[in-house]
């Protein structure tokens, strides 16, 4: 059976984007592949984040992945910084990049602009360095991720070619980044044109959210001009959200959900719909998230997560050691 790696960062509230872009699409994979979906608490620290949120957004996400379907019979769910494989694979790769490379990636241009350039940390600087390092660790063949993560694949993929070339053997697995068909960008309420980030408290819908804020925040969506309801993001960038958000959790096409709302022409009607929808989905896995985070499940989880990963990372990281020659001792 083929593998399949994805994680998500502890750095923020996740949103509705999360959820359909990622929670939703995990559980889907856990019958197609070995399935390893870790939180990715390292990757966290590349930004100042304040430690009691990083703990308890921690715990929220394991919480999320059980919420979500996630059967730990078929998914192994483990914290990034239980694994210290990771870090040490990290320190072997982070040889095989350049920093041209690094320097060229879309992720880092955009959050350093934000910074002042003497407070731009290493590790933001080398972050798809330890990408790599998760994803190579578990010999995936798929790696499920955003539209802004598939240019960290794509170097991961050069970096496979550039160590297998080297040593002349297939050392790593080459991974594939894979997204959803529908929704893979769901972007903001309030502004269309931009991705739901986990930063927009009245574009964003988040997970906690009451299902009365999620509905007032639906229902004050920005839309656009005219009355008809069809997918066009150039010039219909919020109705064309609002029928992304519709079709994915109707597990159908943008076109069928389209069809669907061909006689609708008021743009109140619809929105109501598609807060309907959302609802029906968001208020039990709620439900379902409240329960497990006020038990004993998430460290039971982790403890047995944190041992499999340990195993299968230990095993290629042992491997890596020997190709590039490093003393191994038994």
């Amino acid at each position: 059976m083929k593998r399949s790696i994805s994680g998500i960062k502890p750095t923020g509230n996740l949103t509705l984007g999360n959820y359909i872009g990622a929670l939703r699409e995990f559980k889907k994979y856990q019958d197609e592949y070995e399935n390893y979906v870790f939180i990715a608490d390292l990757h966290a620290l590349t930004l100042p984040i304040d430690p009691a949120f990083l703990r308890s957004n921690t715990k929220d996400i394991v919480a999320f992945y059980l919420a979500s379907g996630l059967d730990i019979n078929k998914t192994t769910i483990f914290l990034q910084s239980d694994v210290s494989a990771h870090s040490e694979l990290n320190s072997i790769l982070i040889n095989y990049l350049y920093m041209g490379e690094l320097s060229r990636m879309t992720q880092f241009k955009d959050k350093s602009a934000k910074l002042n350039h003497e407070a731009i940390g290493v590790g933001l600087f080398a972050y798809p360095v330890l990408m790599a390092a998760d994803i190579l660790l578990y010999n995936a063949d798929v790696v499920p991720v955003g539209e802004d993560q598939q240019q960290h694949v794509e170097l991961t993929r050069d970096l496979v070619h550039r160590f297998n070339t080297r040593y002349n053997k297939e050392v790593f697995v080459m991974p594939k980044a894979i997204t959803p068909k529908v929704g893979a960008r769901i972007m903001s309420l309030s502004d269309p044109t931009k991705k739901m980030s986990k930063s927009d408290p009245k574009g964003d819908i988040f997970l906690k959210d009451e299902p009365n804020i999620i509905r007032k925040k639906i229902m004050s969506a920005v839309t656009d001009t005219g009355s008809d309801i069809i997918y066009d993001p150039v010039n219909k960038p919020g109705i064309s959200n609002l029928l992304q958000i519709y079709a994915a959790l109707s597990d159908i096409s943008i076109e069928e959900a389209q069809t669907k709302f061909k006689d609708i022409h008021q743009y109140g009607e619809f929105k109501k719909i598609v807060a309907d929808k959302v609802l029906e989905e968001i208020i039990p896995f709620q439900e379902r998230y409240k329960a497990f985070l006020n038990n004993n499940t998430i460290n039971e989880v982790l403890n047995i997560g944190k041992e499999r990963a340990r195993k299968v990372a230990n095993k290629t990281l042992t491997k890596i050691k020997k190709t590039v020659g490093l003393y191994v001792h038994e």
